[in-house]
């Protein structure tokens, strides 16, 4: 499995992307987050989505230069068609409209339609954050998780994540899929040759499995993402109900349509709902960072059971993986980088050069 320091990894997306037809600015939005995922170690959410991406630019699914479009607006609150241009661009331009709202009327909520893949949600919330406000967003998407006690798919994995800031500690990122695990991360372990947990998956006959390939179709991804099996939600019934809840707010509030009837042309497609709240609204902002602060703290020195050396925030793996793997590298699949390779050449993108070789 091959290494790669972010910045070369980074411009190989941009190039790639570029190629395909995306501006210099869509182009540096969406590699940024995708290398921002993996050097946070998600890497179900990096570098091994940038050919999917690619194939829906030339599917027509995702159209470079598309503009975010406001259909409906008040002081509080807006609905946002995305014209299914880039997620990440779309996106991140919600966040700086809740957030503009939010300072000037201490709460927003914004709604996204007609929106692509946005990628890892905790990038969203922690940007909320780190403009001093409270942020939650959470996205359905196309049907792979079967319901509490069922066999079929028909909810997606439906993450949910929150941003708190803090004062002199790093800010809570609370970021999950509400199923078992994101698909993503199956994929990786089909890419990486590994088995998955027990209670991740279902194959198409309904029966329990670890082999993340009886999740798929043939031809397995990266060729393609066709679920035939089935995910299961996390903690049983409780998973379940998140799951339904995001469905709501995500799908049937802003008019995308909830997971199992989605009618869009594009299976990538998330319907997405974004809030911030700003703490000024309730408490000086020296008041909340001091009782984060100590929350934080109190947390981290409380008792520990047997075998555990330390007690972790949510966000905080996250945080930590960011700076070893920022003098370490980012670890490549051979799946994900060969397929990275094939789009090269497609595109007559030489890929040694940008690597410095």
């Amino acid at each position: 499995m091959p290494t790669f320091k972010s910045d070369k990894l980074l411009q190989v997306s941009r190039a790639l992307l570029g190629a395909a037809g995306a501006s210099e600015r869509e182009a540096n939005i969406v590699s940024d987050l995708l290398i921002e995922a993996n050097l946070c170690g998600v890497d179900s959410h990096g570098v091994s989505n940038l050919k999917a991406y690619i194939d829906l630019i030339e599917q027509g699914k995702i159209k470079p230069g598309a503009k975010n479009v406001i259909v409906k607006e008040s002081a509080t609150t807006a609905l946002v068609d995305a014209n299914w241009g880039f997620g990440q661009v779309a996106c991140s331009e919600a966040v700086e409209l809740v957030v503009g709202k939010a300072e000037r009327n201490m709460v927003s909520v914004v709604g996204m339609l007609r929106c692509n893949h946005i990628g890892r949600l905790g990038a969203y919330s922690e940007m909320i954050a780190e403009r001093g406000m409270i942020g939650s967003i959470c996205a359905n998407s196309d049907p792979s998780v079967a319901p509490y006690g069922g066999m079929k798919s028909m909810i997606g994995t439906n993450p949910i994540s929150l941003g708190f800031p803090a004062g002199t500690e790093k800010p809570i990122i609370v970021d999950f899929a509400t199923s078992a695990s994101a698909e993503g991360k199956i994929r990786v372990a089909l890419q990486k040759g590994e088995k998955i947990p027990e209670g991740w998956i279902l194959d198409k006959n309904g029966k329990p499995t670890t082999d993340p390939a009886d999740l798929y179709e043939a031809p397995l991804p990266p060729v393609q993402v066709k679920v035939v099996g089935a995910q299961l939600p996390m903690a049983g019934h409780k998973g379940f109900g998140l799951a339904l809840a995001v469905d709501v707010l995500g799908g049937a509030l802003t008019g995308t349509g909830c997971s199992h009837d989605i009618h869009v042309p594009n299976e990538w497609a998330n319907g997405v709902l974004i809030q911030a709240l700003n703490i000024e609204a309730f408490s000086s902002m020296e008041e909340y960072e001091r009782r984060v602060d100590k929350l934080i703290t109190d947390i981290k020195s409380s008792p520990r059971t047997s075998g555990v050396d330390e007690i972790q925030m949510p966000g905080e793996p996250e945080f930590r993986m960011r700076e070893e793997r920022a003098k370490s590298g980012i670890p490549v699949s051979d799946v994900t980088w060969n397929a990275i390779l094939g789009v090269a050449k497609k595109y007559g993108v030489d890929v040694d050069k940008l690597m410095g070789k």
